[in-house]
């Protein structure tokens, strides 16, 4: 995949869901993420929260080229340095420190999507002139009402919702003008990672791209 010009808006774009991954062995990676692609999944991120998610992102990037892999969990300059070295595409982060922010003016290695939970959160960012964003954690900071509240005042803020979002509520976050997809865990379950069914994995995959944007409250 040519990513030389990549931008979050084309990364949040290309599907509603981006399955937020904890891969904890090295051998699971390529089966994992080509069971998410046959599903029409195109956008993988892989978390850092295990000592193999580097060895991950770097086993994706050489044998399954087509997926866009995105380096989740990434809290230093430091880290997302060192997945843009292994092959990430872009960084995703569930704040947005000074030292990021730092290294985003000074040249970044890859975009950033950056973590906000209020209005003086995204305010920062966005004076530093980023638009697209990581509402995290979802649920637990106010959920569709604080997207609905946000969008007044920051109308071209877009975001992407990850944290206690489930199938179901999903479309809630979906039909939001100011959500580009959701971020979610439910399509890669530990069970289902450990015992092999890739087709299971698949079919997640396969409904989750049916989801549509529905308020129900």
């Amino acid at each position: 995949m040519n990513t030389s010009e990549l931008t979050l808006e084309m990364a949040l774009t290309r599907g509603p869901v981006i399955p937020v991954l904890v891969i904890d062995r090295v051998d699971e990676a390529v089966p994992l993420a080509r069971a998410l692609l046959a599903g029409g999944v195109q956008v993988l991120e892989v978390t850092l929260r295990t000592p193999a998610a580097l060895d991950v992102i770097r086993i994706l990037a050489h044998e399954v080229p087509e997926a866009l892999v995105a380096a989740g969990t990434v809290t230093t300059p430091e880290q997302w340095e060192a997945a843009a070295h292994a092959g990430a595409h872009l960084a995703v982060s569930p704040g947005l420190t000074p030292r990021l922010l730092s290294a985003l003016r000074s040249g970044a290695p890859t975009p950033l999507l950056p973590g906000v939970a209020t209005a003086s959160e995204l305010m920062t960012a966005m004076d530093a002139g980023l638009s697209h964003f990581k509402f995290f954690p979802a649920q637990q900071a106010g959920g569709v009402g604080m997207l609905k509240a946000f969008h007044g005042p920051f109308a071209e803020a877009r975001f992407c919702p990850t944290g206690g979002i489930t199938f179901d509520t999903a479309p809630n976050y979906l039909a939001l003008p100011n959500v580009a997809c959701v971020g979610g865990s439910w399509l890669a379950p530990a069970s289902a990672v450990r015992a092999g069914d890739w087709e299971r994995i698949t079919q997640l995959a396969r409904d989750t791209l049916s989801l549509g944007g529905t308020l129900t409250a």
